[in-house]
């Protein structure tokens, strides 16, 4: 009996201690970087290449973590006036991921900001 307890404080222990170290880098300053594109070959590239530029300034890199997927659908009338049953069906896929930077430096807000990204990807940094 006296186990058990022992070790339920010891696993309440060892949580109060995660939760400290995950305050304590909920502290740190933190870049936030989301990217939206249409084509998913192009955020995954982007990500990749905002990711490679962080490592290199020897940076922590939370990401990039993938956001659910934004579709738009349309429906439109085929026919102008008569055939009201003929449809056709268009979507739009918005695609979105996150990167979390951890103790940014000047030198690296500065690289992010001249980074050369295709047309097409929407970044948003935010601090």
């Amino acid at each position: 009996m006296l186990r058990k307890e022992k070790e339920k404080k010891t696993k309440k222990e060892e949580k109060k201690e995660e939760t400290k170290e995950e305050g304590e880098e909920n502290l740190l300053p933190r870049l936030r970087i989301k990217i939206r594109a249409y084509d998913h070959r192009l955020i995954d590239n982007s990500a990749r290449q905002i990711v490679e530029n962080a490592l290199r300034q020897g940076v922590k890199v939370i990401g990039p973590i993938p956001l659910p997927t934004e579709i738009k659908k349309f429906t439109v009338n085929r026919s102008t006036f008569i055939h009201k049953d003929s449809r056709e069906q268009f979507e739009m896929r918005i695609h979105k991921r996150l990167i979390d930077i951890l103790n940014p430096t000047h030198r690296l807000i500065d690289s992010l900001q001249n980074l050369n990204l295709p047309a097409g990807v929407e970044v948003e940094i935010k601090m």
